[in-house]
């Protein structure tokens, strides 16, 4: 279920879950990531919400992901 999904993140604060695609980590908010990383919001499968939002996935920031104006 898409809530107990989402309160095992809230709760560990960190997971690596199997979405059936590939094994990834996801947090709970940008203080579980290496200081210069970003956060990503990541939406998986789930058996009640085919796009159920998780929580974040760290990854390092690109070119576009800085507001140049």
């Amino acid at each position: 279920m898409c809530t107990d999904a989402m309160a095992l993140v809230k709760r560990q604060g960190a997971v690596v879950l199997d979405t059936g695609q590939a094994t990834h980590r996801f947090v709970r908010d940008r203080s579980f990531c290496e200081i210069t990383e970003i956060a990503d919001l990541q939406f998986v499968p789930t058996r009640d919400n085919p796009e159920c939002p998780i929580g974040y996935r760290c990854r390092e920031p690109g070119y576009g992901d800085w507001d140049w104006q």
